[in-house]
């Protein structure tokens, strides 16, 4: 098999398509089969190259990934991280890659990963110029995102979400995350869907030794983006409504953090902000935390099918988690029995952490969210699924 993927966002960055997806590859190459990945130039989350060219990479230069797989870097436009900034980068790259699609050897599949619209449109264009099988791999609930996040508004909403839809119904195999989501779309009349969840590479997230027994404060952990989805400004007010039993950690970056941070200053609240963390960065952070706070606002109703990819890395370490969320996502914490579900209120938050303060046994999850991933999101399993599905495509329609 050769497969051609264009993703917004690739290694050395890290980001959740950059993670499913060096995940993924590792294990098609273990299969012998050539990848090549079509990217920007290293750039997130700061809009502009902050790492050496010889990690970031120079536009239309082919490197060598981790496994094996051949990466042919686009270029970006720099940008503030804003909404239309990241808009306006994304289709600027999209149109290089299309450029770059042809560039390459004939695949035998051309995989895009949304939610970068721009790239969706860029990945269909290369398929057919290409006259191969056009893969979607479909991380968040789009169009019902964009319509729940007023994206776009007035006559562009309905040109947008009509392009969305098209592109899928045109697609050869739309793949989600999530099976909520992925019954959406049957719904609608959809049949080539599957679903292949995040996962989470067991053996190499070390299993945390439980949190202290004994410690002044409770110690809250947020790690991830720092977006409208996420609704943070609930986290930041229930740790000033528990500042004195609440120490609250903020790790990543997003077009909500200086929001979040002039809050914070406002409310004389008990938060620490951290740029975003690589590897071993990250497992410090966890190894300090007694929770985690897995959050989506509750007002879209696209989140109800939506599960943030943190979750499967916060139930492998095994922190007790905080769930700000509601679906399929509860769901999850729920039969993984590794946290509590709580409302979306600063004061349901501030119980919850004055509750784990004050009994600070609810915290010992155990192997619970462990076991729950070994079980349904074991990543060489959800690998070789794909691999199946990718099989079939190529192999025509009647595969």
């Amino acid at each position: 098999m050769r497969l051609q993927l264009l993703t917004h966002s690739y290694s050395p960055e890290h980001s959740p398509p950059q993670r499913r997806w060096t995940q993924f590859n590792r294990y098609f190459r273990s299969l012998g089969w050539d990848i090549d990945v079509i990217t920007p130039v290293a750039h997130a989350p700061h809009g502009r190259r902050t790492l050496p060219k010889r990690e970031a990479g120079r536009p239309f230069r082919r490197d060598t990934g981790r496994f094996g797989e051949r990466i042919l870097r686009v270029p970006y436009l720099w940008h503030r991280t804003t909404r239309l900034g990241r808009l306006l980068d994304h289709c600027f790259s999209a149109a290089a890659s299309v450029a770059a699609g042809v560039m390459t050897r004939r695949p035998d599949a051309v995989i895009v990963t949304v939610p970068s619209l721009p790239i969706l449109g860029a990945g269909y264009l290369v398929s057919r110029l290409r006259r191969v099988p056009f893969v979607v791999d479909m991380r968040d609930a789009w169009p019902d995102i964009a319509r729940d996040a007023r994206i776009v508004r007035g006559s562009a909403k309905s040109v947008t979400e009509r392009a969305v839809v098209t592109f899928q119904e045109r697609a050869d195999l739309v793949v989600t995350v999530t099976y909520g989501f992925a019954a959406t779309l049957r719904d609608r009349g959809l049949k080539n869907v599957a679903t292949v969840v995040n996962g989470v590479d067991i053996s190499v997230r070390e299993l945390l030794p439980p949190p202290p027994e004994d410690r002044d404060r409770l110690n809250v952990l947020y790690l991830g983006n720092h977006g409208e989805s996420q609704r943070l400004d609930l986290v930041v007010r229930a740790a000033a409504l528990a500042r004195d039993y609440v120490r609250l950690t903020m790790v990543g970056h997003g077009v909500q953090r200086r929001e979040l941070m002039a809050l914070a200053k406002e409310l004389d609240a008990p938060v620490t902000f951290h740029g975003p963390a690589r590897r071993r960065e990250v497992m410090e952070h966890y190894r300090e935390a007694d929770t985690c706070v897995i959050s989506l606002r509750d007002d879209w109703k696209s989140f109800e099918t939506t599960i943030p990819s943190k979750t499967y890395e916060v139930l492998a370490v095994g922190r007790h988690v905080t769930g700000i969320v509601r679906g399929e996502a509860r769901t999850i914490i729920e039969e993984a029995n590794a946290g509590d579900v709580v409302d979306s209120s600063a004061g349901a938050i501030a119980q919850l952490w004055k509750e784990l303060h004050a009994d600070r046994s609810r915290l010992l999850t155990g192997t619970n969210g462990r076991d729950w991933v070994q079980d349904n999101a074991n990543l060489d399993a959800l690998s070789a699924a794909y691999a199946d599905l990718l099989r079939s495509v190529a192999a025509g329609p009647a595969a």
